[in-house]
């Protein structure tokens, strides 16, 4: 069984509800793991405001946040790693489309973002500080400024919507079951 625990719904309303709608797939998730008492916050690590990574207490799991339009797309990692986090965008996206899509391509800007939550700090990082390489079923990012690489792969499993996973289990690590133990808006295990 994989490590990664990974769900989705469609989120409606402004930033607060979706928020909700996303700790709610969160909280889903480390119920179905045992924890229905874990308790999630996101303190920002530079104004300490409540917009920063997601932190699960009470539980040896760690959890990211994405949102992918009116899809929120959440997972949760085992504590065994040293940094974790998810991106999603929508395939298709009209207003993004009509701009010109993003710079290197949306599978590049979706493990950007993803590899820049694991580092928790965002794009305070020049994306172009990114290096990524290939590898085999999945691949590895550098950052200039660190000396551990991140891996990541695409799970699949979201219909319509990109997702990108990064963690970092250390130096010496290499990408393993890459797959999801997911469950959609109906709650059910995929």
């Amino acid at each position: 069984m994989p490590d990664l625990r990974l769900a989705w719904a469609v989120a409606r309303g402004g930033r607060a509800e979706r928020r909700e709608a996303a700790w709610a797939l969160v909280r889903r998730l480390l119920a179905r793991e045992g924890h229905p008492d874990a308790l999630l916050s996101n303190p920002c690590p530079r104004c300490g405001g409540p917009h920063g990574p997601v932190r699960v207490a009470g539980a040896p799991w760690r959890a990211s946040v994405s949102y992918a339009g009116a899809v929120a797309v959440v997972g949760i990692h085992p504590d065994t790693v040293t940094a974790f986090g998810l991106d999603a965008e929508p395939l298709a996206d009209p207003v993004r489309d009509a701009g010109g899509g993003v710079d290197g391509g949306l599978l590049r800007w979706v493990r950007t973002e993803a590899v820049l939550k694991a580092d928790e700090r965002g794009l305070r990082i020049d994306p172009a500080e990114l290096e990524f390489t290939e590898a085999g079923n999945g691949w590895s990012a550098r950052i200039s400024d660190r000396t551990e690489a991140f891996i990541g792969w695409e799970p699949d499993g979201v219909p319509g919507i990109l997702v990108s996973v990064a963690l970092m289990r250390g130096a010496a690590s290499s990408p393993q079951r890459l797959g999801a133990d997911a469950f959609g808006s109906g709650g059910r295990a995929r």
